[in-house]
């Protein structure tokens, strides 16, 4: 089976120390991306870690495409110990630094340790540099990026950074590269931030290369063809047709249709888009670079789930205020999903509803922890009582759009998912709207007999998020398509997925996480329990969700 190639590369920043370690036998049982770091990650990573202590590892990480020119490719994934979820978390990013990493000839790069200043980290295949940046405390990241220009010649591609919100340690801060595409989920930022690394560059000329099938190239032109609607207005695309089944959330999950989504969906968001934006390699090119003529505002996106958070969730009509929203959390370093859904939440608890002043005060509050941002940067499972609103969380990550409650098999994904209320670790959804073929789709009001369909797309993510290619590769790069780009089966392909899988879950067992948490979904689903214990027992786990030591292949 194909896999990513080269030694891990530890940095430890408090001794300001780096080796390599041979990793191929780890590299060759899963793939790349995710399935690695969460390799590395339960192999060397305390149980009783604290995510925002010196003893947290943070592992960068690419697979064995980021050095052919396949689309779908041009991602990069980050796995650690997670501030917001207290559980491992992998979350990945797109753009173009992917690139770059590989160029450094190392298969993961693993930074641990805590420095005593703000420190730069420079990565390249001639060894690692470190730079005290004292300077560019509370930068923002485009600062971050003009320094780098000026210092090193590097681009925004070479780097991933944190924001003012990292540094303040947000729980859902993110680590931002290319400018504004964010490895987003779980607060990775924060552990950055925690460990006094302002940012990471990455440079060199010693990426593999790798000879692919003609498959590669079938890839390649289906998607620079493809007249897909996500090519003109991304994942908005999906805001009117969530709001017209009620799987929209409203005003902090109150509601679950906003009368106001045609003003902030797709096709506002189509006016907005000002040239083609798109990831390293990728013909797809679904990336939304918009801007408002009216104040000369430019940003990337926003995408449906930030339409969710800062417009339906909030109350907010207005497509330039959920941009200006936008804007601002990639600046800050924050994660759009749980940072509009906190903020929606403070609304809640002040019936402010609608108020988009109030919402970009808080915003900037919570990036610098300032007034009530410090109380929300906890997220919304640490600060719902004092809020007096309800916990809209799962294993304490705030719930991205896809109501459960009008998609049930999407409500079971949340549940079972290892790092939270995320909508893409089993993508449930997509076959409950349903944007496949109706041979493909499911009844969105049950979730009897779906276990076993959630366990096949939960490994098959697993195994996406380690080659590591994107998810909205779907209808293209097939699984049979990519068994044959990595030399493989798909029946191996989902055996990976599934030991990627249990490894995540029996970490996160041993820090606590069990059948409760499974269940503490803030609405009833009819079935759930049966739905679960089936799902354990395909899994081979118990039937309180705990994975068997012997499970972990």
């Amino acid at each position: 089976m194909r896999h990513t190639r080269g030694p891990l590369l530890t940095i430890d920043v408090g001794r300001r120390e780096a080796s390599e370690t041979a990793i191929d036998a780890v590299c060759s049982a899963f793939i790349g991306g995710r399935g690695v770091g969460t390799k590395l990650a339960t192999d060397r990573l305390p149980r009783d870690a604290d995510p925002l202590g010196p003893a947290n590892r943070l592992y960068v990480s690419t697979g064995p495409l980021q050095t052919s020119n396949v689309s779908f490719t041009g991602r990069t994934a980050a796995t650690s110990l997670s501030p917001l979820t207290d559980g491992l978390l992998s979350s990945n990013a797109g753009g173009f630094v992917s690139r770059n990493i590989a160029a450094t000839g190392y298969a993961a790069i693993e930074v641990t340790g805590q420095s005593d200043t703000l420190l730069a980290v420079h990565v390249s295949d001639q060894g690692v540099e470190f730079e005290s940046v004292p300077e560019l405390a509370g930068a923002e990241v485009s600062a971050v990026s003009e320094y780098v220009q000026k210092t090193r010649g590097l681009g925004p591609d070479s780097i991933a950074c944190i924001g003012p919100a990292g540094e303040n340690e947000v729980r859902f801060a993110a680590i931002v590269t290319s400018g504004s595409r964010v490895f987003g989920r779980g607060g990775l930022g924060a552990v950055l931030g925690a460990k006094d690394v302002k940012f990471l560059t990455f440079t060199g000329d010693s990426e593999r290369t790798v000879e692919l099938p003609s498959v590669a190239m079938d890839v390649h032109r289906e998607a620079a063809e493809s007249d897909h609607i996500m090519k003109r207005q991304g994942t908005a695309s999906l805001t009117e047709f969530a709001n017209e089944i009620e799987a929209l959330p409203t005003r902090y999950f109150s509601e679950q249709s906003f009368d106001g989504a045609r003003a902030i969906g797709g096709e506002q968001v189509e006016a907005k888009k000002h040239r083609t934006g798109t990831c390293s390699a990728c013909a797809f090119a679904c990336k939304l670079p918009t801007r408002d003529d009216a104040t000369g505002l430019e940003t990337e996106g926003p995408e449906f789930e930030t339409i969710m958070g800062f417009g339906s969730n909030a109350g907010i009509d207005e497509i330039v205020e959920i941009m200006r929203a936008n804007d601002r959390c990639d600046e800050l370093g924050l994660d759009t999903i749980s940072c509009g859904d906190v903020v929606s939440a403070y609304l809640a608890s002040r019936d402010e509803f609608g108020n988009a002043d109030l919402v970009h005060e808080t915003v900037e509050k919570i990036g610098r922890r300032e007034g009530i941002g410090d109380v929300l940067a906890a997220g919304i499972d640490r600060c719902h009582d004092e809020l007096g609103v309800e916990n809209w969380t799962m294993k304490g990550m705030e719930f991205a759009a896809h109501d459960g409650r009008a998609l049930n098999g999407q409500a079971l994904a949340f549940a079972t998912a290892n790092r939270g209320a995320d909508h893409l670790y089993g993508s449930m959804y997509v076959l409950e709207y349903p944007l496949v073929d109706n041979e493909a789709a499911l009844d969105p009001g049950t979730v009897e007999d779906k276990a076993s369909i959630l366990i096949e797309r939960e490994n098959e993510k697993a195994v996406l998020d380690s080659v590591i290619a994107c998810k909205f590769s779907r209808g293209i790069l097939t699984e049979r398509r990519l068994a044959s780009l990595l030399e493989t089966t798909p029946d191996r392909l989902q055996t990976v997925g599934a030991r990627i899988v249990d490894l995540e879950r029996r970490f996160n067992n041993d820090r606590g996480f069990d059948r409760t948490d499974d269940l503490a979904l803030p609405y009833d689903v009819p079935g759930i329990e049966a739905a679960l214990d089936e799902y354990y027992e395909l899994r081979g786990w118990t039937r309180q969700g705990v994975a068997p030591k012997g499970a972990v292949r």
